[in-house]
């Protein structure tokens, strides 16, 4: 192994500067200079314009066949359905509430993977570099197999009936999501080679820009310990198979098969970062009463921070990265 000082050292400026953010979000937060609807709108922004912009620039200025990848993006969308479909037969397993094993399996699969996999990859190498690959093998796979999960596991839903128009519903979503679409126009622009003017690159890239800060300080005022209730067992074990489980299975495969630097992270950030707000937003919009969900966003948002700088750690200790 490398030494340990600056390996070290690599890590906790990977992912302290991140995690400080986030701190200053909840300080504002609790100092009031920051509301709940305020932090709801900066999600919004982000979501639909500032990170698909940032995805957009960062692939409209690559060259598609260099930074194409469909060995990747495939691991990506494998590694996704795997980890779905063993966390669906841990839920099973753990969690004998039908309703709230739905809220567990989601949680225990679906990372904040789109905002914090381009904040993570950019504070490392400057550019979001192959987080939009990883978005594409894996974002629309959680988004349908969440919708999925949730309806057969409703208590709204009786009997494990899937709600077809409810399908429908998410298919159109998923297609018209912000940040695929983001990412498609990006591929589009570079495949085509399209020019990109002085003044609107600098807007582009203005936007792009804020895209982290504002993603990490909404998430940062988002985090409420007093939500911290109930089925506290379940939302550790959730947690715990998100954060550290789920890394431990499948990024030796990845290391296997060949994927090192700002390609590593990304899956790592994909498996490893902490289960996304939306889990709780869906659940609760999908009949669950949304307690396991809201836990296991807020503990592993908090504990994300020390269990990725100790992953970075030993890819970096270890040469992956």
């Amino acid at each position: 192994m490398q030494d340990f000082g600056s390996n070290l050292s690599f890590s906790l400026s990977a992912t302290m500067p991140v995690f400080a953010t986030m701190c200053v979000g909840f300080a504002l937060h609790a100092l009031h200079l920051i509301d709940d609807a305020f932090a709801e709108k900066l999600n919004n922004f982000v979501f639909r314009i500032a990170l698909p912009v940032l995805l957009f620039q960062d692939l409209a200025e690559a060259d598609f066949f260099a930074v194409w990848d469909g060995r990747y993006v495939l691991f990506c969308f494998l590694a996704t359905l795997l980890s779905i479909a063993l966390m669906s037969a841990v839920g099973r397993f753990l969690v004998r509430d039908v309703p709230a094993r739905g809220e567990f399996i989601q949680a225990s699969y679906r990372s904040s993977a789109a905002l914090l996999g381009a904040a993570y990859i950019e504070n490392m190498y400057q550019t979001a570099g192959m987080a939009p690959l990883m978005i594409i093998g894996a974002v629309p796979l959680y988004n349908i197999a969440a919708v999925t999960i949730l309806s057969v596991t409703s208590r709204e839903n009786g009997g494990g009936k899937v709600d077809r128009a409810l399908l429908v519903k998410t298919a159109k979503r998923v297609v018209t999501n912000p940040i695929i679409d983001g990412i498609l126009v990006g591929l589009v622009w570079s495949v085509l080679c399209l020019p990109l003017p002085a003044i609107p690159a600098k807007v582009v890239s203005n936007i792009a820009q804020t895209a982290s800060p504002l993603g990490l300080l909404a998430m940062g005022a988002s985090i409420d310990f007093k939500k911290v209730r109930g089925v506290l067992g379940p939302s550790l074990a959730a947690v715990f198979c998100k954060l550290v489980g789920l890394c431990a299975l499948f990024l030796p495969v990845a290391v296997g098969m060949g994927f090192r630097t700002q390609k590593l992270v990304a899956i790592l950030v994909m498996l490893g970062s902490p289960s996304t707000v939306t889990c709780f937003v869906m659940a609760k919009n999908m009949g669950h009463e949304g307690s396991l969900s809201s836990n296991a966003v807020m503990l592993s948002t908090v504990l994300s921070s020390f269990t990725l700088t100790l992953w970075i750690w030993l890819a970096k200790s270890l040469g992956w990265i």
